[in-house]
């Protein structure tokens, strides 16, 4: 059962084919070995909104990347999104502990890898229903927060382009293979060992293993003993089978561990959906990303963070982090008739999205199962704490604020008509944000510094770019981008 191969690849997700894409355009032989079967494959890249954060100049600059159908463009506004913005925003989200390197090879070539994707068939598109608001008074979409094109069919969609481009260019795909340890000869990775379901095993030997496998988010243990007790409740939004096993092997032959293993990526997620994890079918339809646009409460009634410091897009990976640190982990969206039709119809509107609905904040209180006088209190002195003389404006950051505390810095509406909304969340993570140190060209570095040969990392592995939060749409680019240079290179 032993073989050998050019390149491996370990992991099926879009870091893993983007390496194999690379690789066996250079004429490699490439075989991608996937932990899933065939129908639960995909990594966490098949769970995404499909996402990618590129710069970029405006529409013109990325019109020819996108799917040609569709006749908003002439209608819409794509603020400039320079190198500048894009390196400031991995630096303020990130609190400064973004390895600068590799954030700036991130950056430098993120427009450039999507071309890439896009040449070898993949498809692309502007995400209106994710990142624009519509003026109803002049007909036009503005896009927010940095971020706008997305894969065509999110990552389902991504997953199967991805697929389809690699057999068509002579990847070997193999199903159901979970890879174990990595082979070491005369300090050289030479491939790595691997079991399948039926119990059979071997070693694939190659000159070069990539590893794209994931983080640890689906081991309770392993959530525990870096990012702390209490996150062995939260929810695993994605993959089940991202476990940490090719850490763990990496780590054993040498490699050092990069970036903040206490952090993760976490979100709001639908706390009381019957088949909240892992869901394939419903992916991420059970993110609730709406609360820029209401307030969050915890089962106390009290608010606890401030839903309007930034856009969406730079906060919703930490807010999953700040719900799990509420009484039994979990809280409540919570809006009025004025902001219900607002909210993204792929998430609030999903079939068996949970929801409590009244007509008075107190029988919306009983249906919550909180205290109808400490909610009405919070609700209240939110309302009277809003400067109504600022415009509305969802589209930028207005500074209509809330000056209670904590304090709601934008886009605070009063709730006061009914019907009243209160969506239970509690935390969904989504990947951990420590992972393997490597330079810029993905090749993992030993405890001198020095590359370990014919080992390489990309994907959620890679660590030294998230701490703490995360702009959103940057693990999808992140993964192209490191995942065509290990292919480059392998």
């Amino acid at each position: 059962m032993d073989e050998q191969v050019d390149v491996v690849v370990v992991g099926g997700g879009n870091a893993g084919f983007s390496a194999a894409h690379a690789a066996v355009a250079r004429g490699r032989s490439v075989l991608l070995l996937e932990k899933g079967q065939a129908g639960e494959a995909g990594g966490n890249s098949f769970y995404t909104a499909g996402a990618f954060r590129i710069t970029h100049d405006g529409i013109p600059s990325v019109a020819d990347l996108l799917d040609d159908d569709d006749d908003r463009l002439p209608v819409s506004e794509l603020p400039p999104y320079p190198a500048e913005a894009y390196l400031a925003d991995m630096a303020k989200v990130t609190s400064g502990n973004n390895d600068p390197e590799l954030t700036a090879a991130l950056v430098g070539d993120s427009q450039d890898a999507l071309r890439w994707l896009h040449g070898l068939g993949l498809r692309f598109r502007l995400m209106y229903e994710r990142q624009a608001y519509l003026d109803e008074a002049t007909g036009r979409y503005t896009f927010w927060g940095g971020l706008a094109v997305g894969s065509t069919d999110g990552g389902k969609g991504l997953i199967a382009q991805h697929t389809a481009a690699a057999e068509s260019a002579g990847v070997q795909i193999r199903y159901g293979v979970r890879a174990g340890e990595l082979v070491v000869e005369d300090g050289r990775v030479r491939g790595v060992t691997w079991q399948d379901a039926t119990g059979a095993a071997g070693t694939v030997y190659a000159d070069s293993v990539v590893l794209a496998a994931g983080g640890f988010e689906a081991d309770a243990e392993m959530r525990a003993e870096h990012l702390g007790a209490g996150w062995a409740r939260a929810k695993v939004r994605g993959t089940p089978l991202n476990t940490g096993d090719m850490l763990r092997s990496a780590l054993a032959i040498g490699a050092v561990p990069h970036g903040d293993w206490s952090t993760c990526h976490s979100v709001a997620w639908d706390a009381r959906f019957p088949e909240n994890e892992s869901n394939r079918e419903l992916t991420n339809q059970l993110t609730r990303g709406g609360y820029p646009l209401g307030i969050v409460v915890n089962t106390d009634g009290a608010r606890f963070l401030d839903e309007g410091a930034d856009y969406r897009n730079y906060t919703y990976a930490k807010y999953g982090a700040a719900i799990l640190e509420q009484p039994g982990g979990q809280a409540f969206q919570v809006f009025d008739a004025t902001t219900r039709s607002r909210l993204r119809a792929e998430e609030y509107d999903m079939p068996g999205a949970s929801v409590v609905v009244a007509d008075t904040v107190g029988e919306l209180a009983a249906g919550m199962g909180v205290d109808p006088a400490a909610l009405g209190r919070t609700i209240d002195d939110f309302n009277a704490g809003i400067d109504r003389s600022v415009p509305f404006d969802p589209a930028v950051k207005d500074g209509r604020a809330s000056r209670v505390d904590p304090p709601k810095s934008n886009w605070a509406v009063p709730l006061e008509t009914a019907p009243f909304y209160a969506f239970p969340v509690t935390c969904g993570i989504t990947f951990t944000f420590g992972g393997l140190r490597a330079d810029t060209g993905a090749r993992v570095l030993d405890r001198s510094g020095n590359p370990i040969p014919g080992l390489f990392v990309c994907g959620e592995m890679l660590g030294g770019l998230f701490s703490g939060n995360y702009p959103g749409g940057t693990g999808l680019t992140s993964g192209a981008v490191f995942g065509r240079r290990a292919g480059s290179q392998a």
